[in-house]
């Protein structure tokens, strides 16, 4: 398995925009807070859902 530093920095990235959301989510998670990270990072969370993806065509 070879070391694919485009995905390690796209995942890290998209860590660090969402590190304020996951710490409020992590406190005390609602719908609610729930809700607005996704109404208020989209891309973010379009890549972590599609990251399996990426991870399965770029190493290949």
């Amino acid at each position: 398995m070879k070391l694919n530093y485009y995905l390690i920095l796209l995942f890290s990235l998209v860590l660090i925009d969402l590190s304020i959301e996951i710490k409020i989510m992590l406190d005390h998670f609602t719908f609610n807070s729930l809700y607005f990270a996704f109404s208020k990072h989209p891309l973010a969370f379009f890549i972590l859902f599609s990251f399996p993806y990426l991870y399965k065509k770029l190493n290949k």
